[in-house]
């Protein structure tokens, strides 16, 4: 648990350090400016680890539904080399997915200077000021971002049904009881994240406003991984 929790403190230690910078910047000087390059490479980072997060919530539920269900067998179950194997799969899919939507998003034309309509350079703040039509681009997040919450919620969800399935068999009120404060952290996490997430990437464009966009990319930037300064609007410097 704890080697999980780690991983999932590094990813969000590094998802703040990729955007804490820039908004302090932000704070403190007129020039709001940030350079093309400068904004892909905060959103290809902060894509990393975000993709990362998502699936190492995903491992923590396994790993508490081995811990709940199989308690031992859980030495062998969930051997270091198991564990390592894990982390680096969340890993490789998070940079294989970051890489494939930048890699879409830099076939974009843009033109002179602009204005994105956020404090971070997010995917729909950038299709926005661009000059070509953004279809393919919007398409690709879109699968990407469904594919990843439908197969990390998958996971999650049927953990917890044999955690809660377990947990309600015990005849001790204490136990369960023990075992139900031991998730709720997580599950409150695992409710904050994918609800922003899934509001933000998984719905038809259409559907979606500006101040939508920017209320749920203050939740899954700022209440999740650390307080951060609050949002300002950065303008790409072409």
């Amino acid at each position: 648990m704890y080697f999980f929790l780690s991983h999932l403190s590094f990813a969000d230690f590094c998802y703040s350090s990729v955007l804490t910078p820039k908004l302090l910047e932000n704070l403190g000087v007129e020039d709001r400016t940030i350079s093309f390059r400068g904004c892909i490479k905060q959103f290809f980072l902060a894509c990393i680890f975000v993709v990362t997060e998502t699936f190492m919530l995903a491992v923590m539920a396994y790993d508490q539904f081995v811990a709940v269900c199989n308690p031992l067998f859980y030495a062998v179950t969930k051997s270091l080399k198991h564990c390592f194997l894990l982390v680096a799969a969340s890993y490789y899919w998070s940079i294989v997915c970051s890489l494939t939507v930048t890699y879409f998003l830099l076939t974009l034309s843009f033109c002179g200077t602009q204005l994105i309509s956020n404090f971070v350079c997010e995917h729909a703040a950038i299709v926005a000021v661009s000059c070509s039509d953004p279809y393919i681009s919007q398409k690709i997040i879109l699968v990407s971002a469904t594919f990843n919450e439908i197969s990390s919620l998958m996971i999650i969800l049927t953990s917890y049904a044999f955690i809660f399935i377990t947990v309600m068999k015990m005849p001790s009120t204490g136990g369960r009881h023990k075992a139900f404060s031991t998730c709720a952290s997580h599950l409150t996490a695992i409710y904050i994240f994918h609800g922003t997430i899934l509001s933000l990437y998984c719905v038809p464009n259409s559907k979606r406003s500006w101040l939508m966009v920017k209320v749920a990319s203050v939740f899954y930037t700022v209440v999740i991984p650390i307080p951060n300064p609050r949002s300002t609007a950065s303008g790409i410097k072409m």
